[in-house]
């Protein structure tokens, strides 16, 4: 697959473009409504599709049918990634109308991290192909791992990670409006606003140990990869708002994607002794997902509503508008002698 330079600067240009006019019009904290949230959906996975359209007519079937299978596998991994936000949200009683300003900065930290992991990956592929078996054999234990601890949910006030970097940064106990950062006095302070962001691009980290290997083995081009997850990522904010009050509903969602993560470990560790067609491999990824799907609502249509709530919830208030206003800026100015 030749793709030149002006390629990559022409997608990371647009990618850069939906960023900015995502951000220009969620700009003041409000409550992403249902109907908003399954539009912005639509869009993006309208966006991602007409991008895979674009390279299957540009570089022929076998690429775009790579392109599909690695952006049907990272939509469907980002879909857990919603359920973990959700809880780290409750944890912290996070307003909803400020969760989409920390869901907008994740995904742009997921997309540097993302890119960062990809150009690692593709140079160590390309000089150390044996790592391949490395890759399959840990998608394949993820995949059981996650079939066998798939009603388990972690604590996110628990975590070590959590536990060391609150440790270390001084910070308040209330919301300050949609700031990461506040100045009382003379110290500069987190609010839970930043406790929360980068718990979250922790756990986006975390993800990308299974994703990035999950998609190297549906196709080896950077440029599949790298356009397949940013396409899946920008969509995922939207996606939150959307699932997140029905993600007890999906309650195989877990059992189909261990068995997809299985799959393809599978499929990339035998790809010197059996090549699998990549539409056969998208049949099999889309077939796997939708059964999970159908049957998680049907098997859930008449049950009880239980929401996952972490034991250690954290209430935090937010700061009177008379506080807010008794903030100082948060650089200070040079004062000219």
């Amino acid at each position: 697959m030749n793709v030149e330079l002006w390629m990559w600067l022409a997608v990371c240009a647009g990618i850069i473009v939906m960023l900015l006019v995502d951000l220009f019009a969620h700009r003041k904290a409000h409550e992403i409504s249902l109907r908003e949230a399954a539009l912005w959906s639509a869009f993006w996975v309208a966006t991602g599709v007409g991008f895979g359209v674009l390279i299957w007519n540009s570089f022929g079937e076998e690429y775009g049918q790579q392109y599909f299978a690695g952006f049907v596998i990272e939509k469907s991994l980002a879909i857990d990634n919603v359920f973990i936000w959700a809880l780290i949200f409750a944890a912290f009683s996070v307003p909803r109308k400020y969760q989409h300003r920390v869901l907008f900065l994740g995904v742009l930290g997921a997309l540097i991290f993302r890119g960062i992991f990809i150009a690692l990956g593709s140079v160590i592929l390309e000089n150390f192909a044996w790592v391949l078996y490395l890759f399959a054999a840990f998608l394949i234990y993820t995949g059981i791992h996650m079939l066998i601890k798939r009603n388990e949910h972690s604590d996110p006030t628990q975590g070590r990670f959590y536990k060391w970097f609150s440790a270390r940064v001084p910070s308040v106990k209330k919301f300050y409006g949609q700031r990461l950062f506040v100045r009382i006095g003379g110290t500069l302070f987190a609010t839970p606003l930043l406790l929360v962001l980068v718990l979250v691009e922790f756990t986006d980290i975390i993800f990308a140990v299974d994703s990035i290997p999950a998609i190297f083995a549906v196709t080896s081009e950077s440029f599949l990869v790298f356009t397949a997850n940013a396409f899946a990522l920008l969509g995922l904010r939207a996606m939150y708002f959307l699932l997140a009050d029905l993600m007890h509903r999906f309650i195989y969602l877990k059992v189909g994607l261990a068995l997809v993560l299985v799959w393809v470990g599978i499929k990339m560790g035998l790809h010197d002794f059996v090549k699998v067609p990549s539409g056969l491999s998208l049949t099999v990824i889309l077939t796997i997902l939708m059964a999970a799907i159908v049957a998680s609502l049907i098997v859930s249509r008449n049950k009880e509503v239980v929401h996952a709530e972490p034991a250690h919830k954290q209430e935090f208030p937010e700061a009177t508008e008379a506080e807010i206003a008794e903030l100082k800026p948060l650089w200070r100015r040079s004062v000219r002698m």
